[in-house]
């Protein structure tokens, strides 16, 4: 994967842009041969720490850091949510 991308090469490429950045790469989107912009990684979290942040913040499961992730657990009654979020979670 390359690390500039014009703007017309970035929005055909986003989601390879994205995966890099997940892997911990970074980005330059440049416009007409100026850099404009970077895409880099949030620091501090892993994909799968950022994943269950994101899940925690929108009320689907409970975590506490540190924990071991097979002992997550789903709040209220959601069929299924634990086993879809465990498969989910190889995405990132």
């Amino acid at each position: 994967m390359k690390n500039k991308y014009s703007v017309y090469e970035a929005k055909t490429h986003l989601s390879e842009i994205l995966r890099g950045v997940r892997e911990g790469r970074s980005a330059v989107i440049t416009d007409r041969g100026r850099e404009v912009a970077r895409v880099v990684p949030i620091e501090g979290l892993t994909g799968f720490e950022k994943r269950v942040a994101e899940l925690e913040r929108t009320g689907v499961i409970k975590y506490k850091p540190g924990a071991d992730p097979s002992k997550i657990k789903a709040i209220g009654h959601c069929p299924g949510i634990v086993k879809d979020f465990l498969k989910d979670r190889n995405r990132y």
